[in-house]
């Protein structure tokens, strides 16, 4: 549940604690107040999209912070990101002047993709506005996707249709490009077999060179390595290197019983003579083995002449002949699997008949949830003023689609005795209002997130229906904490918790504060939403029997 809201220097916030409980919590204040700058500065909190112009005028940043108790269906991807799980959960946003936005998850900086994930456990939140989109067909899809727990489903089926689609035009290419895909083909083959005849190995060129070189300048290695030898070690005789340093080691090993400070530069001259004697080992080692190969000289330069060559002909660098011929050799490949039309064929009725499957899945899924929907909404129709009245979710079979094989169609009956008609062509705002409503109440019950915010949702409600709102509310409070933006007073006198917005100007500006309301303060505004500007005795007593029978 979300424990508490900070706000700083957010539209006209200047500063806002707002602690939170559970069950219903109502906000109320006058038209403009800021009521809904709750809901956006959350909405931030979790990730949604925000820029420079959230910031208040004259502040450098806008920060907003978010405490949640984190549920149990979080715990794993806490654990997975290496966040403790028994400790609260602070979502922290950050938006600078220049527009630039940091997020936070208890404290360490994150993506704001990794908020939104969060926000998908957490929050669930119904707009003012939630009515209007009931009207498109593809909201009416979603929401019964949704609510039907079949939207994975939905996905795979739009995945299996694109699969579908791709497998057709694959065919399609092949059997109207097929002279130029011959062509290509051809060449490549051609290619292929070229440089399959030079029989490549992987790093050739650098070995071939390096041995090139070597065998270039054989003589000069022999040349070098014979003179090296014998400046070291001339078999003993005066003059050499080995001679001097075992003279000179000799001579200070004499001394050392008179001066053992001499002890460290004997070592060091024991030292060269061991590396002086490792070095004549390996040079006659290394001259045993060096010949003047003039055969395998002549034979490695005619094979890198072939290898430039082909590099030549191929425009590529010799070292790259190997992967060049691979990468052909894969694109023949693609190209001879392009071409194979009876392949592609039954690719196409493989993908088609996997896109029937998922389909056909997925209408069945749809009947079940259409019919548990319509008759929820239907009941919930009747406490909504709306006796007699009947909602439909009707299914009409369709040419097949990245969303299935039907189309989706909302139909509403207003009345006893008329049939039901599409949502867009008969049903009133004030009808549609309570329709959403509804539906919004029937898939909040089913939720599991443990939050759930109602923006101004009861929008062309007034009267008995007002206050069987407030008791929907208020019982979906009892298994979810409820938060709800409100301009009825017989919904916020539902409220378990009362927060006031007011707004106030100054010379310096305009700014949104927020109240916790007590009881005489609640009687107060409840009595301002039911009587305006001028507050009489007769509406706080109508405001304090509202409240009293809401409890």
């Amino acid at each position: 549940m979300l424990r508490s809201l900070h706000i700083r220097d957010f539209v006209i916030v200047d500063q806002a604690e707002i602690p939170f409980t559970t069950g219903f919590t109502v906000f109320s204040g006058e038209t403009g107040a800021g009521k809904s700058i709750l809901i956006d500065a959350l909405s931030l909190a979790l990730g949604a999209r925000g820029d420079a112009s959230v910031i208040r005028d004259g502040a450098p940043r806008a920060d907003i912070s978010a405490v949640f108790e984190p549920p149990v269906s979080l715990h794993n991807w806490l654990q997975e990101h290496e966040f403790a799980t028994d400790d609260d959960l602070i979502l922290r946003r950050v938006i600078d002047a220049q527009g630039r936005s940091r997020s936070f998850i208890n404290g360490l900086p994150v993506t704001l993709g990794q908020l939104r994930e969060l926000a998908d456990h957490l929050i669930d939140i119904h707009g003012q506005h939630a009515h209007q989109s009931l009207l498109k067909a593809a909201s009416q899809r979603e929401l019964l996707d949704t609510q039907g727990g079949h939207l994975p489903l939905a996905r795979q089926v739009q995945q299996a249709w694109q699969q579908w689609q791709q497998a057709e035009k694959n065919l399609a290419s092949a059997l109207s490009n097929a002279a130029t895909l011959q062509a290509v083909r051809e060449q490549l083959e051609w290619q292929v077999a070229e440089l399959e005849q030079l029989g490549l190995h992987e790093n050739e060129w650098e070995t071939l060179t390096a041995e090139h070189n070597r065998l270039a300048h054989a003589q000069a290695l022999l040349d070098g390595a014979t003179q090296a030898l014998a400046t070291l070690d001339n078999d003993g005789e005066q003059g050499s290197a080995m001679q001097a340093l075992n003279t000179a080691a000799h001579a200070i090993a004499q001394q050392l019983g008179h001066d053992q400070q001499l002890q460290g530069i004997y070592d060091a001259i024991e030292s060269a003579r061991i590396s002086a004697a490792e070095a004549v080992s390996d040079l006659n080692s290394y001259l045993d083995k060096l010949e003047l190969e003039p055969e395998r000289l002549a034979l490695a330069e005619q094979r890198l002449s072939i290898l430039f060559e082909a590099a030549r002909k191929f425009k590529s660098e010799p070292g790259d002949l190997p992967a060049l011929l691979q990468n052909l050799a894969q694109q023949l490949n693609n190209s001879q699997a392009a071409a194979d039309t009876d392949a592609l064929a039954k690719q196409l009725k493989a993908a088609a008949e996997q896109y029937q499957s998922q389909a056909d899945l997925l209408s069945k899924a749809r009947q079940k949830a259409s019919k548990k929907i319509s008759q929820q909404v239907t009941v919930a129709m009747q406490d909504l003023a709306m006796n007699g009245g009947s909602f439909k979710i009707h299914l009409s079979a369709c040419p097949p689609g990245a969303h299935g094989n039907e189309s989706i169609e909302f139909l509403v009956a207003g009345h006893a005795g008329t049939s039901p008609k599409p949502l867009a062509k008969v049903a009133s705002g004030g009808e549609l209002a309570r329709i959403s409503l509804a539906l919004s109440v029937i898939a909040s019950q089913a939720a599991r997130v443990p939050t759930l915010i109602f923006d101004e949702v009861d929008t062309g409600v007034g009267g008995a229906v007002a206050e069987v709102v407030g008791k929907l509310l208020r019982t979906l409070g009892d298994r979810h904490q409820v938060l709800c933006v409100t301009h009825l007073p017989q919904v916020a006198a539902r409220g378990t918790s009362h927060y006031e917005v007011k707004k106030s100007s100054s010379s310096t500006g305009t700014l949104s504060q927020i109240e916790a309301l007590d009881a005489e303060e609640r009687v107060h505004e409840i009595a301002r939403m039911l009587g305006g500007l001028k507050i009489t005795d007769t509406t706080r007593r109508h405001a304090r029997e509202m409240l009293s029978g809401s409890d």
